[in-house]
């Protein structure tokens, strides 16, 4: 005889419930999952997903929620680095790595979250996760002098642009998450005119994630990233420089060509202005001849130099 089958406590079954749900939520999303489909795959009755739950909104809300705090805590631990550099990278890297580890999660969290999940939406994580990058910002942009009142919409700026990559990289699921994190920050970090052909992520960071990217071959201490970014910036200035005198040579050059190009077009109409007035003399000239033609009666002798010239003198 085969041994009775072991019946489960209420906490494994609690758990297995959230299992099922969480995939079929994935799947199908809240709307298109329903009490009798949980509780059929699950092999057990619908009363008992209500005795746990309460229905699918209430399992819905652990899901989400618990899906929300994991991402969370694995973003909170990646901006508890040191360095801002390595911050952006391990924050880029941990979103990714939760894409690619808890698919179904992140399809949860991405879906238009219905109001009985309780925590809140995609976007109020966003916030959350933006509400801490703004402390690092704070801090940076004091650093550097910018208005520390511009942190929460660059923090805004910069979660939503790694966040909505996570979003588009859930499906394509190419280059590997290391290059896509090293391309995020290659953009957040030297910006679209300090773009780095190659990207690649520190040894510090890049330690914490699979050997797919090849790593530097030198490892970078704190003190030389530091000195790195200063020459970055120092960099960048010189090419801020470079830009800014090649605009103001564009400008006088545009100057120069809209002087000449006004020149021509007060040449060219003075020339019209003569045309036209050779114009009018010529019209009045033949009024004129057209005002002495009438003038003279037909048949009259004209007062030609050669009307007389047949008088012999005293006839």
């Amino acid at each position: 005889m085969s041994e009775p089958r072991r019946r489960m406590s209420g906490k494994e079954r609690r758990e297995q419930l959230i299992q099922i749900s969480r995939t079929l939520f994935a799947e199908k999303g809240f709307d298109g999952t329903s009490v009798e489909e949980i509780a059929a795959t699950a092999n057990v009755s619908k009363p008992v997903v209500y005795e746990h739950f309460g229905g699918k909104e209430g399992v819905y809300a652990v899901v989400v929620d618990r899906e929300m705090q994991k991402l969370l805590g694995m973003v909170t631990e990646a901006l508890s680095a040191s360095h801002a550099l390595i911050k952006l990278e391990r924050a880029a890297l941990a979103l990714l790595a939760y894409v690619e580890e808890n698919s179904e999660g992140f399809r949860i969290l991405v879906r238009d979250s219905h109001a009985a999940s309780g925590t809140g939406t995609f976007a109020s994580l966003i916030n959350d996760i933006a509400s801490q990058v703004e402390d690092v910002m704070v801090n940076q942009f004091a650093e550097r002098d910018y208005d520390p009142k511009l942190a929460p919409m660059y923090a805004q700026m910069l979660v939503g642009m790694v966040a909505l990559t996570g979003q588009w990289w859930l499906d394509v699921r190419r280059p590997p998450r290391e290059e896509v994190a090293a391309h995020l920050v290659n953009l957040a970090w030297n910006g679209l005119t300090g773009l780095s052909p190659t990207p690649r992520l520190t040894a510090a960071s890049h330690g914490q994630e699979a050997q797919a990217v090849p790593a530097p071959a030198e490892k970078l201490t704190e003190k030389e990233l530091r000195e790195r970014e200063k020459a970055r910036e120092r960099e960048l200035k010189e090419q801020e420089k470079a830009r800014e005198r090649e605009r103001r040579e564009a400008e006088r050059l545009a100057r120069d060509l809209e002087k000449v190009r006004q020149r021509e077009l007060k040449e060219q109409e003075k020339a019209r202005e003569r045309e036209l007035k050779e114009r009018e003399r010529l019209l009045r000239e033949q009024e004129k001849l057209r005002a002495r033609g009438a003038r003279t009666p037909v048949g009259q002798p004209g007062t030609a130099a050669g009307d007389g010239e047949n008088l012999e003198p005293g006839e």
